[in-house]
């Protein structure tokens, strides 16, 4: 049987970030089990997040087409610069409340003129490179990750071209009901011309893949006619190296980015009123949120006395930092996004926050993906925005177990793991070819 499968991804190492995650531990992964993966993404990618460490999960025999791309990113963020007068994050323009007029116009663009979104223009041309490609390296499978989902119409493209090729549709978002859409003023057109374009990808798509149950039953509600469920995950190999150690102050960590949509403030609003009660858990706490954060909740804290003084932002950090954080975390704070469809949101970085062995205390949907796989794993809970008691019951017994040097009896779930994650995919690439 051919084991070659292209797989055609916006986000590829040195781009960083949790969009990177998935299909770099699933190539690392196939070569090891005797597939040949061939990785198509763009030359000159326009990414928020870089992060060479993890090229080195990189197998040295597989072949990587970078192909060149034009976006109209670098001329939006320079007219957003020069109108703003300072140079605003890709968390910034993620906003549900008050907008400013500069916010409101870059996602009333981004909504109705680039559909399904700003990576569109790469469509035409890598479909007709690809097309050869496919051919000459006698490739009979191939895999697009979305978002952004202009990657799907790219293996659309293919699939009609040549309808002998095998196409697996991978969403780790979702598209037409997807929270994001709801913060770019969509006219009825541009929502209803998403939705054509979605229900067109996943009836032609010979399978498609999702990350979450809740997001499994969407797609098949929309029309998708093969849809399975592989999470992601978290490669074990990550975690070999990491030491936990009695930290000298309670530190509670947040990793990666902040926007609206996820919003830290119930869990803050908790913390301050725990350090206005007790003096030895003001004294004791440490707080870090590493990653992008966006304006709003940058200010929040730090135009308050009590969160200012305990809070610390980081940068983001390559993601082999980041592991080694684990090993000094009491803590970590999982923001889930509160929106429409809050109940399927499970963060990939939720599988390294379950195999760090810390404990998780969350906000978003108590009853949701994410809150059942905590609970399962016996590793914390998810409280709703609105439970402040709960949040500040969860801390302070939290902060009572460092003091003791207690630790959570978590267990690591081992059907998140990378490698096993891969085998049920060759499962399913089998099974389409």
């Amino acid at each position: 049987m051919n084991k070659r499968v292209l797989i055609i991804t916006y986000y590829w190492p040195p781009s960083g970030g949790s969009g990177v995650q998935r299909w770099l531990k699933f190539v690392k992964y196939l070569t090891q089990k005797g597939w040949e993966p061939y990785v198509f993404t763009p030359e000159n990618p326009h990414v928020a997040i870089w992060d060479t460490s993890l090229l080195k999960d990189v197998p040295s025999q597989v072949e990587v087409i970078h192909f060149p791309i034009w976006e109209p990113y670098k001329i939006f963020n320079q007219l957003t610069s020069i109108f703003s007068g300072k140079k605003m994050q890709q968390v910034d323009f993620v906003a549900t409340g008050k907008k400013t007029l500069l916010q409101k116009f870059g996602m009333w663009v981004r909504g109705n003129f680039f559909i399904p979104d700003a990576r569109r223009f790469w469509i035409k041309p890598s479909v007709e490179y690809l097309i050869d490609f496919v051919q000459r390296n006698n490739i009979d499978r191939i895999i697009t990750t979305g978002p952004p989902h202009s990657m799907h119409l790219i293996g659309r493209g293919l699939k009609r071209k040549n309808a002998a090729i095998k196409w697996v549709a991978d969403f780790r978002d979702p598209w037409s009901e997807w929270d994001l859409l709801d913060t770019l003023q969509l006219s009825t057109w541009a929502r209803n011309r998403h939705k054509q374009m979605e229900r067109s990808v996943l009836q032609e798509a010979d399978l498609v893949l999702t990350v979450t149950p809740y997001y499994l039953k969407q797609f098949q509600q929309l029309g998708g006619k093969n849809v399975h469920l592989i999470t992601n995950g978290f490669d074990e190999d990550d975690f070999k190296l990491i030491q936990h150690h009695r930290t000298s102050k309670f530190t509670i960590r947040h990793i990666g980015g902040v926007d609206e949509l996820r919003d830290p403030r119930p869990a803050m609003l908790a913390i301050k009123e725990l350090c206005l009660k007790h003096a030895d858990f003001n004294s004791a706490l440490n707080i870090e949120f590493v990653g992008s954060v966006n304006a709003v909740f940058k200010s929040f804290v730090e135009d308050d006395n009590v969160l200012a003084a305990c809070v610390t932002f980081i940068n983001q950090l390559p993601h082999n930092e980041l592991l080694k954080l684990y090993g000094s975390t009491d803590v970590l704070l999982l923001v889930l996004a509160h929106a429409a469809h809050a109940a399927g949101n499970i963060p990939g970085k939720l599988f390294e926050y379950l195999a760090s062995g810390n404990e998780i205390i969350g906000v978003g949907a108590s009853d949701g993906d994410s809150a059942l796989i905590i609970k399962n794993a016996g590793a914390g809970n998810v409280h709703e925005p609105n439970d402040q008691l709960g949040l500040e019951t969860a801390l302070m017994k939290s902060f009572t177990n460092w003091k003791s040097g207690t630790k959570p009896d978590s267990k690591t779930l081992t059907n998140y793991s990378r490698r096993v994650l891969t085998d049920k995919l060759i499962v399913l690439l089998e099974t389409v070819g």
